[in-house]
């Protein structure tokens, strides 16, 4: 097992830089918060923690996370990516049952650009008939 482990994770906007140390399973977000502290909601916590307990290794590791950008989602999904990267590069043996959950696969779904002449990326202007 690597003393320190870096990874890179990304959803949407948000970028997440993971470093993984072998330690007590404390998760500090962006130098200061703690990971109940920084996500309010169930839904994003467990977001973050779903390749630590699917791989068994929750509490195993140290997890230093440096977020920017996205939203809240967005931040979570990018925090997971990089936990998964980061635990493939630690055990090179997880890396079938985490590609299986479909947690290393950068989701390649962004905003639409706005185009000339709508409203929004595909909302047209009110159609008048006179």
């Amino acid at each position: 097992m690597a003393e320190r482990i870096q990874a890179v994770g990304k959803r949407k906007t948000a970028i997440a830089r993971i470093t993984m140390t072998p330690g007590d399973g404390q998760i500090i977000i962006n130098r200061k918060c703690t990971l109940e502290d920084y996500f309010p909601r169930e839904a994003h916590r467990r977001a973050v923690l779903a390749p630590l307990v699917l791989t068994d290794r929750v509490g195993k590791y140290t997890i230093k996370v440096t977020v920017r950008g996205g939203g809240v989602t967005g931040q979570a999904e990018a925090i997971r990516h990089g936990i998964a990267r980061a635990l493939v590069a630690s055990e090179e043996n997880l890396r079938p049952l985490l590609k299986r959950a479909g947690f290393l696969t950068r989701d390649p779904r962004i905003v639409e650009r706005k185009k000339y002449g709508r409203h929004k990326a595909r909302k047209s202007p009110q159609y008048s008939k006179r």
